[in-house]
């Protein structure tokens, strides 16, 4: 009896440690109540000799960011991300961030336009600022809230020299694993930062495949019907640190701005590394 119970508590603190490492706040998950911002674990550890089930050496991190929509999530304190989009023309968008304390992200992005191939002139813009701050961490019934800033647009416009996507602005966004395991919506409310005075919306919902890959769909930048855009894409889950993104923006558009650029849709492709500091 006493080597079962024995054997019972072995088993059970290393179960106990991968709980509370897999969770995105200081809070640990309860029992009853369901993981709200999913960090998503690799494939399940194999037991060794002894028949014991070894911490996991990683966790794969949470999705801070979708396709151009925010999530409620944030990175750990001591934690940075950095993210590259390559987009048309060959541009490239970097974005660094950086988990300053639980709960509060800061980070800065700067686009180029043309700075892969042969396009010239190289147009680099103005680097903007981002901040994100999760002040409820969500329960079984209330979705994670975060507000935050985003200045950075996308498309910038040689003609207006505005983006043709302005930046989100000043948002709210919360965070909610919906019936469905892996099924995750995150709606969001924001003030565009070319007009403050007009409310936006985006409605992401992502869906993630066994830990492997994620689906992701936008409806982002609700204020009118024609100027509102879909995105779409996948995420692969490469490394627990790194992802790789392969997605379409405005899916739902077509025409042209007034610089001649295409409004229609736009391959882009994303790569994401977490990492220590």
């Amino acid at each position: 009896m006493k080597a079962a119970i024995l054997s019972a508590l072995v088993l059970a603190v290393p179960l106990t440690q991968a709980q509370a490492s897999s969770t995105s706040s200081s809070a640990p998950a309860t029992a009853t109540s369901p993981q709200i911002i999913p960090i998503k674990p690799k494939s399940q550890p194999e037991q060794d000799a002894l028949g014991l089930i070894p911490t996991p050496t990683g966790l794969i991190e949470p999705d801070t960011m979708i396709i151009d929509a925010n999530t409620a999530a944030t990175l750990d304190p001591g934690t940075f991300a950095t993210q590259t989009r390559f987009y048309s023309g060959g541009g490239i968008l970097q974005y660094v961030s950086l988990g300053v304390f639980n709960g509060l992200n800061v980070g800065a992005s700067m686009s180029a336009d043309g700075l892969v191939g042969t396009t010239s002139p190289v147009g680099v813009r103005t680097p903007q600022a981002q901040v994100k701050y999760r002040f409820f961490d969500g329960n079984r019934y209330v979705p994670a809230l975060a507000v935050g800033y985003d200045g950075q647009g996308y498309d910038y416009n040689r003609l207006t020299h505005k983006y043709n996507d302005p930046g989100r602005g000043f948002y709210l966004v919360g965070t909610q694993e919906l019936f469905i395991p892996g099924l995750v919506f995150s709606p969001e409310v924001n003030a565009s930062g070319t007009n403050p005075s007009a409310i936006y919306g985006a409605l992401p919902i992502t869906y993630t495949i066994e830990n492997k890959a994620e689906l992701m769909a936008e409806w982002d930048n609700i204020h009118n019907f024609s100027n509102s855009r879909v995105n779409l894409g996948v995420r692969f889950y490469v490394t627990n640190h790194l992802d790789l993104d392969i997605a379409v923006r405005r899916a739902n558009q077509s025409g042209y701005y007034s610089d001649g650029s295409s409004r229609g849709p736009e391959r882009i492709i994303q790569l994401r590394y977490v990492g220590n500091f």
